[in-house]
């Protein structure tokens, strides 16, 4: 009775043991278990990730100051203007130093000459300014799309070797060596997804931000040619 009863306690004990343990893999091994393959395009979308967070950061500072103005700056510049005052107005425009500023220190300096050159002059003004805030922009959005395409490559590229594998081993098929080169080659395109969205976002969010910045130029722009349009 007793020997029977050590059987099954140790046939219960080898089934607890042969259960299988969870394995939890960290990042750092989900990136390193793709092979050299996966570790270049895991390298490639970790360098577009810090070019697009470089962008969005260095933009939005650009654009912040781009929008910092005086509420007073139009009141003076008129007033400088309407007294003939015309150096201190484009000394005036000089220390503001933001787009809407420089068109109208532009516009200022073509004062005294035909109200369509004056007009012409803060338009390719603008188009500079304009220009200058979208540096980067499209390599931003290029980022959100390739960075998908690229994980996706190495999605593709991992479940080749993974089914290459397979053909080698013959008839004899290990499905948990193929589940985890699966696993690891679909890492690339989770990758890929988060840099793109990432990017997407930021990119979007730059966009509207120019544009704000553009509707500002242009109403400080429309606001000056209004002045000269006052009557003497």
């Amino acid at each position: 009775m007793k020997l029977s009863f050590l059987q099954m306690s140790m046939a219960q004990g080898d089934s607890l043991s042969s259960e299988p343990v969870e394995k939890t893999l960290s990042i750092w091994e989900l990136i390193t278990s793709g092979g050299p393959g996966g570790i270049l395009i895991m390298t490639v979308l970790f360098i577009l990730s810090v070019i697009a967070v470089y962008i969005f950061v260095e933009r939005w500072g650009a654009i912040k100051k781009a929008n910092r103005m005086d509420s007073n700056f139009m009141e003076d510049i008129r007033k400088n203007v309407l007294e003939g005052n015309l150096s201190s107005a484009q000394s005036l425009c000089q220390r503001e130093d933001t787009p809407a500023a420089r068109m109208i220190n532009k516009g200022i300096s073509r004062i005294g000459k035909p109200l369509k050159d004056i007009n012409t002059a803060i338009e390719n003004t603008g188009k500079l300014e304009v220009s200058s805030l979208e540096n980067n922009l499209p390599t931003m959005a290029t980022i959100s799309g390739a960075a998908p395409m690229i994980g996706f490559l190495g999605t593709v590229i991992g479940m080749i070797l993974a089914f290459h594998e397979m053909a080698a081993a013959g008839g004899q098929i290990d499905i948990e060596m193929l589940a985890e080169g699966i696993y690891t080659a679909m890492t690339t395109t989770v990758a890929g997804l988060a840099v793109g969205i990432m990017a997407y976002l930021g990119y979007n969010i730059l966009v509207s931000k120019v544009n704000k910045t553009i509707y500002n130029m242009e109403l400080r722009a429309t606001e000056f040619l209004d002045l000269l349009n006052e009557p003497a």
